[in-house]
């Protein structure tokens, strides 16, 4: 039998690049957007037309346990549950932490990291039925150094990372995997925010020399969903030598 994928946040960037790594991998989807629909049943269509598998596309927010429940209920209704959870989706906010409102606090939490409770918690009882399954969490370098004027981000991915270490020690007697990529300067539309002169010049303190693909982090997860099962409770920074 196949087995099933849920990617967060697909309908761009690293999410959508997973999505056609898995897709060609043979694995079913389940692909998840905020808002784009349009975006993510093109999507739907260019998986199944190019690649013998099945996709669900759901549109809602992952930091609303109600659509979050409804998510789950639906890919258990259609595949029987989640075999590999990819949390990806994500939000920035760039700013002095003086300016930040509470409002823009608490949505950057709810995104960034309670959206990573919410599907695990969802995902754990057939992953512990079965006594199989991976967990990868989309995170940052910044969740491991730091950011100036990416507080809430910084600590948001923070988070996700010491969640990572703590539940693959909790889910390893159950033979489920957690890791976390920590990104660093990938060429998505999150960092469309930088002018060419700040481009170049962030370019310039990466030892690569480039920003990374999100092709690159895709085939990161897909390395991760498929292989070492004593690979576990891990942050693997994929930066191009930044930190």
């Amino acid at each position: 039998m196949k087995k099933t994928v849920l990617i967060t946040g697909a309908s761009r960037g690293i999410g959508r690049a997973a999505a056609h790594a898995f897709a060609r991998a043979g694995y079913n989807l389940i692909i998840t957007c905020l808002k784009s629909a349009d975006e993510l049943t093109a999507l739907k269509m260019e998986l199944e037309q190019s690649c013998p598998v099945d996709v669900l596309p759901f549109v809602g927010d992952v930091s609303s346990a109600s659509d979050m429940e409804a998510l789950f209920e639906a890919a258990n209704s259609r595949f029987g549950g989640v075999d590999v959870l990819i949390n990806n989706a994500g939000i920035s906010h760039i700013g002095l932490l003086s300016d930040m409102s509470l409002e823009d606090w608490n949505r950057m939490v709810g995104v960034n990291l309670t959206s990573v409770f919410l599907s695990c918690k969802l995902a754990l009882p057939r992953m512990i039925h079965q006594k199989s399954g991976k967990i990868i969490n989309i995170s940052s370098v910044w969740g491991v150094a730091g950011a100036s004027c990416e507080v809430a981000y910084s600590a948001c991915k923070g988070g996700v990372n010491s969640f990572t270490k703590a539940l693959a020690k909790e889910l390893a007697p159950s033979n489920i995997q957690v890791n976390a990529i920590a990104c660093g300067v990938i060429d998505t539309q999150m960092n469309a925010c930088f002018t060419e002169e700040e481009r170049l010049a962030l370019m310039d303190e990466i030892p690569a020399g480039r920003f990374g693909t999100p092709e690159e982090v895709a085939a990161l997860a897909l390395q991760l969903a498929e292989g070492n099962d004593y690979l576990t409770g891990q942050v693997i920074v994929l930066d191009g030598g930044f930190l």
